[in-house]
Formats: C-alpha cells, structure tokens, sequence
C-alpha cells in the first residue's frame, strides 16, 4: 500500500530473495523510461523502497506519481 509521507508516495515491497527484488527494480526501470518519470529508490536484499514525487513540479505529488504508482503495482502482482 502507497503511504503519502512528506510530499512523497512511498512504499516497501518485499520478495522471496534479492533476485526478485533485482527483477522488479528491472521491470520498474523500463516503466519510468517509458513514462520519463524516474522513481527514488533503494535496495537491500529483498526489500525495494520506492518514494515518487515530481521533482519538476516542486517536490510535490502530482497525477504522475499516482499513476506510475499504479502501473508498479500491475508489475507487483504480474
């Protein structure tokens, strides 16, 4: 679930390993090239930490954010 916190989407993802979590990082990636909407983001062992915000807009949360949110989740669950 996407938590907003200090003018940011957030969200933690869990996986069974660190090639799981590489994966989705992977899948994530090609989404924000074809979107031009690149995610903060880290990683360690099979948790991915996700924060979205528009930088261009003031650091703030916009329409962008909200849907690539959506579109990772649709990658999460595939």
């Amino acid at each position: 679930m996407w938590i907003e916190d200090n003018n940011q989407l957030k969200r933690t993802f869990v996986f069974n390993d660190f090639t799981e979590a590489f994966a989705f990082m992977t899948r994530v990636a090609f989404l924000a090239e074809k979107h031009q909407h690149h995610p903060n983001w880290c990683n360690v062992w099979n948790k991915v930490e996700i924060h979205l915000c528009t930088h261009d807009a003031g650091d703030i949360i916009t329409e962008k954010d909200r849907a690539l949110a959506k579109e990772i989740d649709l990658l999460h669950k595939a």
